[in-house]
């Protein structure tokens, strides 16, 4: 794990760059979620391209499936925008939304469980959430609890 975490970190300061660069993200938010996810909060990470889920964490002796979606937010920006998509036919007990800084760093994690995914999800009047599964932030955060903020520095 130690190795992963130091081609993260030089792939976080590659993403800086390339974003100062062009205005665009490198498309590594995914894979660092997952990684800030599982060292701040002890899951275990599935295996790469798992239908589903991303990782499982072990709750009163029982394995519990969690979905994983990140989202970067540049500073002074406020928490707008869409998760990528969640699909309700395939299996996970949660969802884990992880907010990372512009420097690639999570800053505050959020956790659903399938059943309040799944209300908000079908709820009628959203194309985007009705069809694609996809939920804006402030959606998904209405709905969930958090599970980790990083303290002030």
């Amino acid at each position: 794990m130690n190795e992963v975490m130091e081609v993260l970190g030089q792939a976080k300061v590659l993403g800086r760059r390339y974003y100062q660069l062009t205005g665009k993200p490198l498309g590594i938010t995914g894979e660092v979620a997952e990684y800030e996810a599982a060292s701040l909060l002890g899951l275990d990470l599935g295996a790469a391209r798992q239908a589903g889920f991303d990782a499982i964490e072990i709750k009163d002796g029982h394995p519990v499936r969690i979905q994983i979606k990140g989202r970067c937010i540049a500073r002074n920006k406020k928490k707008t925008g869409r998760m990528g998509t969640i699909d309700l036919k395939q299996p996970f007990d949660t969802v884990m939304l992880v907010l990372l800084d512009e420097d690639f760093e999570a800053f505050a994690i959020y956790e659903a469980t399938r059943e309040a995914v799944t209300e908000l999800i079908t709820r009628p009047g959203s194309k985007a959430r009705n069809e694609r599964g996809s939920v804006g932030i402030s959606q998904f955060r209405a709905i969930s609890a958090i599970r980790w903020l990083r303290q002030p520095k």
